[in-house]
């Protein structure tokens, strides 16, 4: 490998720009290859970006020797093919999140990169954020004693646009993919193991996606979780983690930059952390450094737990009878 990753980027969109954005604080990356269905669209990006490469279809970079990695960030009904398509290609693969549509498109993709030795990742940005260490480390030190609650919440209000991504059915629109994995990824993390038991109530709205939820999560009978995520409605993204001896808040906490412990008896503490641009890179280092260890996933965030948080999703889709028009 060369001294800096050379990055590829499919899917040219708003979310691969900000993904771009961080990379240029990584000191040991490079964007040197950008896809677009568009030859004028990936000249645009590639210009802007500094890219070596500039090509007008996806599978024109999946075949180009000099890609170390690919960061896919098409919308998610595409990642089963592209993600495919790049590891039968040799490449290691980043995917937007979230991963897949659902559990069975996850399977096929963790097993082809298993079988091709090739590093694979959910592109879950809020676990590598420094704030977010500083949580676990917290957690691992049971300063808030057992952990018995934790709270997330992620939505935001949006006009309904039957043609855009959240609320198209053909593109598996809806707030529970987009946002609400973030509240699932969020409580996975922090209780290591998935819920036993799952209520919901939900709205599907006019186009026939999901525009608000509220999910209750049990894992045994002193450890619950609720859940909120919209489309339609804005709240105040926060996390918390309620325990037996006080609780820890993270406003923000898809993206964090500080976090607050409250105990009782005790002065709160609080912890900053700030960082350059939105915050991309420091998955992007995630990477760099497991496909320079030779590692095939992230310990961070295990290909397992990705399958596993896949699978908690389809629960809660299956208990509204919502499913995609391309699911068989």
């Amino acid at each position: 490998m060369s001294d800096k990753i050379r990055w590829g980027l499919i899917g040219l969109g708003w979310i691969a720009r900000k993904f771009a954005k961080g990379l240029a604080f990584v000191p040991d990356a490079e964007i040197y290859a950008v896809a677009s269905r568009s030859q004028e669209r990936a000249d645009a990006f590639g210009a802007e970006f500094g890219a070596t490469k500039r090509y007008g279809s996806y599978e024109a970079l999946a075949e180009d020797a000099d890609v170390d990695v690919v960061y896919i960030g098409t919308p998610h009904n595409y990642h089963l093919s592209h993600t495919l398509m790049n590891l039968d290609a040799g490449k290691h693969v980043l995917c937007e999140k979230p991963f897949a549509v659902n559990a069975g498109e996850a399977k096929i993709m963790i097993e082809r990169a298993r079988e091709k030795n090739l590093f694979l990742m959910d592109a879950f940005w809020t676990r590598y954020f420094p704030a977010m260490y500083k949580l676990r480390e917290l957690l691992a030190e049971e300063v808030i004693g057992d952990v018995m609650l934790v709270t997330a919440d992620f939505g935001g209000r949006g006009p309904v646009a039957p043609e855009k991504r959240h609320f198209n059915p053909d593109l598996a629109g809806g707030a529970l993919l987009d946002v609400g994995s973030y509240c699932v990824q969020f409580a996975s993390m922090v209780y290591g193991k998935q819920p036993s038991d799952i209520v919901s109530q939900y709205t599907i709205g006019s186009t026939g996606v999901d525009e608000l939820s509220v999910a209750l999560f049990k894992y045994s009978d002193y450890e619950m979780a609720t859940m909120t995520s919209a489309i339609r409605l804005g709240t105040p993204h926060e996390a918390r983690v309620m325990g037996s001896d006080g609780y820890i808040a993270m406003p923000d906490f898809w993206h964090p930059s500080e976090l607050t412990l409250v105990r009782p008896g005790q002065e709160r503490e609080t912890w900053r952390f700030p960082y350059e641009g939105e915050g991309f890179q420091f998955e992007a280092i995630e990477v760099g450094k497991c496909i320079r260890a030779g590692l095939t996933e992230s310990a961070i965030y295990t290909l397992d737990e990705t399958l596993a948080i896949m699978e908690t999703l389809d629960r809660i889709r299956a208990s509204w009878g919502l499913r995609y028009p391309f699911e068989s």
